[in-house]
């Protein structure tokens, strides 16, 4: 007899995309990192590290984080959850609302890991599917019949983004839990955040993370924001001490340097309109991006997965996947400008060859 649940050593497991050593040369483009460096606060923070610092617990509720999150969004600390990166932000949300037999709406494509999140809730998915040019339907959202709905906006791996007024109907149209995820609105054009929703909506959870915008991947720290009794829900579920003192101190740096981000998705902003151009320019088809990346498919000439395979042969990594609707497209990562005139002029060559 095994140990393990039924559905857990049936369940699919999470795959992230490769991870290639830049030391080896590689420049990646597959996993939505930022491509430039975080603040000089933030690197001042291990400057200043002191015996005592990691000798002792870290504070569990992350108070002076969620203070400073708190005055930057103009919110209650109550309303702020942080957690070891956005995904266990997502998970704690599944442990505390989501049961078995739950119903959770999801458009499709969007974020796999909401799926494995479901899954080992013992969840029912409905995937709603997006339309042709990958936009999302809100009424089949609020009609799905589903007790949850999940709205990654920008949506990954489209990188399609849903106006405010959008996102506002969906919210107090559906009459369950909404799971909204911001990892990448701070690289829109116009900001479409909900966050300004939770105080008269109890049934919305915004989540967001220092991964994306603020360049701190390696940090994992992602927070949310909800109604203080949601929150309070999320506490009793969450592990004591979730987040490091490091993360802390360098998530309260990054917070502190908005010039600095505003700068950094300022130039990511301008590269992806770059890569957009060239890319269109080379005879590809290039969604609408309101992210730091972009999805594409490639001229008829050559098929996706073939200019995936001839990229990873020079050490140049954009992300391929092998599922319907996206198995004759790529997602690019936006890189510095030198990678992206790289990653152009290869994909020239491959079209040549």
């Amino acid at each position: 007899m095994s140990m393990i649940l039924d559905h857990i050593e049936q369940m699919k497991t999470y795959v992230s995309a490769k991870q290639p050593s830049e030391m080896d040369g590689a420049i990646r483009l597959n996993l939505n990192e930022n491509p430039y460096p975080p603040s000089k606060e933030v690197r001042k923070v291990f400057s200043r590290i002191a015996k005592e610092d990691i000798r002792v617990y870290p504070d569990a509720l992350c108070e002076e984080l969620r203070n400073a999150l708190a005055e930057k969004y103009q919110v209650k600390p109550e309303q702020i959850l942080c957690g070891n990166g956005s995904s266990e932000i997502i998970t704690l949300i599944f442990q505390a609302c989501i049961g078995a037999n739950s119903k959770i709406a999801i458009p499709d494509p969007s974020f796999a890991f909401y799926h494995t999140a479901a899954v080992i809730r013992q969840a029912q998915i409905v995937n709603i599917p997006t339309r042709d040019d990958f936009s999302i339907d809100i009424d089949l959202l609020i009609n799905s019949g589903a007790d949850a709905v999940v709205l990654v906006n920008p949506n990954a791996p489209t990188g399609r983004c849903l106006a405010y007024a959008e996102v506002e109907r969906l919210v107090r149209s559906f009459s369950g839990l909404v799971i909204i995820d911001e990892a990448y609105i701070d690289f829109a054009d116009e900001q479409a955040s909900a966050v300004s929703l939770i105080s008269s909506c109890k049934n919305v959870i915004v989540v967001r993370t220092f991964s994306k915008s603020y360049s701190l991947c390696g940090a994992r720290v992602g927070y949310c924001f909800a109604d203080e009794k949601m929150i309070g829900a999320l506490l009793k579920v969450k592990t004591v001490y979730n987040v490091n003192w490091l993360s802390q101190q360098l998530a309260l740096a990054a917070l502190s340097a908005q010039n600095d981000l505003a700068k950094n998705t300022s130039a990511i902003r301008r590269t992806r309109e770059f890569l957009t151009v060239k890319l269109q320019a080379m005879g590809f088809s290039v969604f609408p991006s309101q992210t730091n990346f972009v999805l594409c498919t490639p001229p008829e000439r050559i098929h996706a997965k073939e200019l995936y395979e001839r990229l990873l042969e020079k050490h140049i990594y954009v992300r391929y996947y092998d599922q319907p609707r996206l198995s004759d497209k790529l997602r690019i990562s936006i890189g510095t400008s030198a990678q992206v005139e790289q990653l152009c002029n290869e994909i020239e060559r491959c079209k040549r060859a």
